[in-house]
């Protein structure tokens, strides 16, 4: 992915009280920066993006695991590397945010291999094959479930929206694993 921006990051200057309050809560992110050109849905998207980072019933470490699964399938560099961070604050090893971003989900877990590809069938497919969706919801409730369909939505929906703007990743973010 190339990183000659779109859009690039708007300036303080160009923002509202209201903008520069949510800007300080949020941290000056490109994202964030570069989503502030249209401050009410900004304002807006991050209700539903704080559900899905912050409230929604699935596990904090299977959340990183599918959103890590999403930015590579969707191949965006910003989003795997902020959630690279996040990641191994909640035990994701390098290890494993290596073996994330390949093709293969063989190695995983059972439980981890279903969620791999059920991220992976929502990414490409945008369906949950009838097989996949036993196999999930024979783990989960029907409420981390959802949460699991919305978070993949989510972040397949940022990823489409920073690599369309070419947002470039924040400074020490780490890219794709080596």
């Amino acid at each position: 992915m190339t990183h000659n921006q779109r859009l690039a990051p708007s300036e303080e200057v160009d923002w509202d009280d209201e903008t520069r309050q949510m800007l300080d809560g949020l941290g000056r992110l490109n994202i964030f920066t570069t989503l502030a050109h249209h401050p009410k849905l900004m304002k807006r998207w991050m209700v539903f993006g704080s559900h899905v980072l912050n409230k929604a019933s699935i596990p904090e470490r299977e959340r990183e695991l599918v959103i890590l699964r999403t930015g590579y399938r969707c191949a965006c560099v910003y989003e795997f590397g902020q959630h690279t961070v996040i990641g191994r604050r909640c035990g994701i090893t390098d290890d494993e945010i290596a073996r994330i971003a390949s093709p293969a989900i063989e190695g995983w877990s059972e439980d981890v291999s279903v969620l791999l590809q059920a991220a992976d069938e929502l990414v490409a497919d945008k369906v949950l094959s009838d097989a996949t969706w036993s196999a999930l919801s024979s783990l989960w409730t029907t409420e981390e479930v959802l949460d699991f369909i919305f978070a993949i939505g989510q972040y397949t929906l940022v990823c489409m929206a920073l690599n369309s703007l070419r947002v470039v990743p924040d400074e020490g973010t780490p890219g794709w694993p080596a």
